[in-house]
């Protein structure tokens, strides 16, 4: 994903023209898409970690909607962002944690359990936390349309995501045939919506060089650091700690570029940092996965699987 999607953005911002036949107006649908797929891999059984350990859930969720914003505003006030700029990095600092995550703490034999209950709780959460996040830390300096982001958020994540699992859960042996193909579907769903955004903003993009870049990555890897080190300082087990790592650290940089297009329309460049977002959290989240797989050998002990594991048959 990481290399078709960077792929992508490249294209996109070396030749714009080759992608503008890709209209903006189409990335909540595409979003639409991603969300419903994620719906329909959810499972009841997916939500007991809820239940069974809210103090985990509690912690990665506090942690999400606290560091990634706080660190937005932090960078976006350094670098001295413009309006537009500023107001696209909040948006990211305040989304919740994509599937992205699920996928990295997978690869990196961590808490997948974890993963997915924080993801859950952190979307159906962000209805609410987004835009009020959003307005609490940009209320000085932009307007923001509160009641059009909520709105939008249930449009584009929750009804998806709760049409998804409801079919899931009425037509399960149907769904479980074309459960396959859900990755191959996101992937060319996420790629289009960093090409659109790519190709309309490539001369926003250039003209802010290489700051805008610099602010994401730095963003991305303060927020695994302070996963990492928020789990370190609760003495939290090696599969818990990359969870909450990964979860803090990769946001659901679609969503914000979604809601930039709707809630800043007078602010095009509120799209960028959402679009370099979704290029590099998958770079730096693939890096990571190998990294916490060498540190797992140099222990001396082989990488614990999640908690929750399903296999190509959907057993647990």
């Amino acid at each position: 994903m990481a290399v078709v999607v960077l792929a992508a953005a490249a294209l996109a911002l070396a030749a714009p023209d080759s992608c503008l036949w890709i209209q903006l107006s189409w990335v909540n649908y595409l979003l639409m898409i991603v969300m419903f797929g994620m719906g329909l891999t959810l499972r009841a059984e997916d939500f007991l970690p809820v239940f069974k350990r809210p103090l985990d859930i509690f912690i990665g969720c506090a942690a999400q909607f606290t560091v990634m914003p706080l660190l937005a505003y932090l960078l976006g006030k350094i670098f001295g962002l413009d309006t537009g700029m500023f107001a696209g990095l909040i948006l990211v600092g305040a989304c919740p944690g994509g599937t992205s995550s699920n996928v990295i703490t997978y690869l990196s034999r961590g808490d997948v359990a974890l993963s997915v209950g924080m993801t859950s709780v952190n979307t159906l959460l962000a209805p609410f936390l987004t835009p009020l996040i959003t307005y609490l830390l940009l209320r000085t300096s932009v307007s923001v349309d509160v009641v059009s982001m909520f709105i939008s958020i249930i449009k584009v994540v929750i009804v998806p995501i709760a049409l998804g699992f409801v079919i899931n859960r009425l037509w399960g042996k149907y769904t479980s045939k074309v459960q396959d193909c859900l990755p191959l579907i996101s992937v060319a769903a996420i790629t289009l919506i960093v090409a659109a955004v790519v190709s309309h903003n490539a001369g926003r993009i250039l003209e802010t060089g290489a700051v805008v870049f610099i602010v994401v990555i730095l963003h991305n890897l303060l927020g695994y650091a302070s996963g990492w080190l928020l789990g370190a300082f609760l003495k939290l087990p090696p599969g818990k700690k990359k969870a909450l790592s990964i979860e803090v650290g990769m946001q659901n940089s679609g969503l914000a570029t979604s809601l930039a297009g709707t809630a800043f329309r007078s602010l095009a460049a509120a799209t960028v940092p959402g679009a370099v977002f979704s290029v590099w959290h998958n770079i730096s989240g693939a890096i990571l996965a190998n990294i916490f797989i060498k540190m797992d050998e140099k222990q001396g002990g082989l990488p614990c699987r999640s908690q929750v594991h399903e296999d190509r048959h959907g057993k647990r």
